[in-house]
């Protein structure tokens, strides 16, 4: 069965579904986007994702898209009887001849979809993953959610190619953060993640862990950490949005602890599914 994606204001089966060549998203990468996790058909930390939106809107001063988006994620849910899955949201700047300097009122384009996909019964999760390092090579604003993901790209690809199943991201010799996820070590029974700042996304998922850490009674650091500090930790792990908390077994080719997910990683991950649950909507 086809898809029932959302696109400025329509409800469309996904081959219906059109956005213009002049699309700034397309020509410009000049857009933003929101990843919103489903969990028995309700959404996980969406309070969090608008938030986020409108300040990576703010940031590049990008119109709004019009639209009540709860109602529309709820919509989208069950038109496409999502019980476990994720919401993507995209906004562009719009439509607009091809110029460098940013139209004038543009309305700007809002596309949305879902896929249905598995997030808690992860076998991942179960084995814990593997990562190596890489440059991080990305423009200076990460802290802006857009679309410019062709490097993030290129990093998952690279990791492929080293049999591997992600990257770490390295800045001048402190990681930044995943591909898509943000990064975190455990020593001595902290959990250690770097601070927030340009350099790397305000993941929502990452708010929402380290609340629930500290309401554990669990000690934080933000801090930025090395790869060999990685490597020597007791445990690590990345959370995203459509991973929730994800053990890492092995960084750069040394075995992290004993290359098994390790207890605070897997207590982290039984309160956020516990409590997302609890508070989805």
């Amino acid at each position: 069965m086809s898809r029932t994606v959302y696109v400025n204001g329509e409800f469309l089966p996904e081959d219906q579904a059109k956005v213009s060549v002049f699309d700034r998203g397309f020509l410009f990468a000049d857009a933003v986007y929101e990843v919103t996790s489903v969990l028995d058909g309700k959404l996980i930390d969406f309070d969090g994702h608008e938030r986020r939106l409108a300040r990576s809107l703010g940031e590049l001063d990008m119109a709004a898209p019009e639209g009540d988006l709860l109602a529309i994620h709820r919509e989208l849910v069950a038109r496409n009887e999502i019980t476990e899955g994720l919401v993507y949201l995209q906004v562009t700047r719009g439509v607009a001849d091809r110029d460098f300097a940013y139209p004038k009122d543009t309305p700007s384009t809002l596309v949305m979809f879902t896929q249905a996909k598995g997030l808690i019964d992860s076998p991942a999760a179960q084995t814990g993953i593997k990562v190596i390092a890489i440059d991080d090579l990305r423009w200076g604003r990460r802290d802006i959610k857009t679309v410019q993901l062709l490097y993030p790209s290129m990093g998952k690809m690279m990791a492929k190619a080293a049999g591997v199943d992600d990257a770490w991201m390295v800045e001048d010799g402190l990681v930044t953060e995943g591909t898509s996820n943000n990064a975190y070590i455990v020593k001595g029974g902290k959990i250690i993640t770097r601070q927030l700042g340009n350099d790397i996304l305000a993941g929502i998922t990452r708010a929402a862990i380290l609340k629930m850490a500290q309401e554990a009674q669990m000690v934080v650091e933000e801090r930025a950490f090395s790869i060999a500090e990685a490597q020597a930790a007791d445990e690590a792990f990345f959370t995203s949005a459509s991973a929730f908390v994800m053990p890492v077994v092995e960084v750069d080719g040394a075995t992290v602890g004993n290359g098994k997910p390790g207890p605070v990683t897997r207590r982290l991950r039984e309160i956020y599914i516990d409590e997302s649950r609890n508070v989805a909507i």
